[in-house]
């Protein structure tokens, strides 16, 4: 387990912009049907369910590697996002779907997130997304650089020391995970309720 902090802070603060009830487009990879992430991340769980009242575990539905944003819904026009997936199709389609292996831990500030192997691919397809945005848009929001391909398996629910979650996570020797990802998927995101929740918007396929 790689540690890179010795506290942590509650995950859940509301950033700039964002506020109950607003709504996000964005970029992601998603694990449905992913029976192998499912098993790691239920792992994680049970393991540290003695920590329910400083971490909140994410369920198999919202699992999630957090790709690229384009906009608040109500401010991004729909054909613009419309365009975006159009541009994003034929971008796409030059890449093949690949293998991720999922894990092992990080304790990071505000999540206990899994590192991805290898991360190229990822890559690849978070900068295809960036230039269908290009191709739509004056200037790609967010920064191309500081990317780091990650699934998070638990968040922090508050602000405190690290030591208790580093503890379990020493103890721990679970297999990483095996997954297929064939398609990034844009998707409207909310989190009224600490919880990274959606409702998809368009699955684009790879190659």
């Amino acid at each position: 387990m790689t540690t890179q902090t010795e506290t942590m802070r509650n995950h859940w603060w509301w950033r700039p912009g964002w506020d109950v009830g607003r709504r996000f487009y964005t970029w992601h990879l998603t694990f449905e049907g992913q029976e192998d992430v499912h098993r790691l991340a239920a792992e994680y769980r049970s393991a540290l369910a003695p920590l329910g009242d400083v971490l909140t575990p994410i369920p198999d539905r919202w699992l999630h590697l957090t790709m690229q944003g384009i906009g608040f819904v109500g401010e991004a026009k729909v054909q613009d996002v419309d365009a975006i997936v159009d541009a994003a199709r034929t971008r796409l389609a030059a890449i093949d779907a690949f293998d991720l292996q999922i894990g092992p831990e990080v304790l990071d500030p505000e999540a206990v997130l899994l590192h991805v192997h290898p991360d190229g691919p990822v890559r690849d397809v978070r900068n295809a997304i960036r230039e269908a945005i290009g191709d739509v848009l004056d200037e790609v929001p967010e920064k191309a650089e500081g990317f780091t391909p990650h699934v998070s398996v638990a968040y922090s629910a508050g602000d405190g020391s690290a030591e208790p979650i580093a503890q379990i996570l020493d103890g721990l020797d679970f297999s990483p995970a095996q997954a297929r990802i064939t398609s990034a998927e844009l998707i409207v995101i909310h989190r009224d309720n600490q919880m990274y929740e959606w409702e998809p918007f368009a699955r684009v396929p790879l190659g």
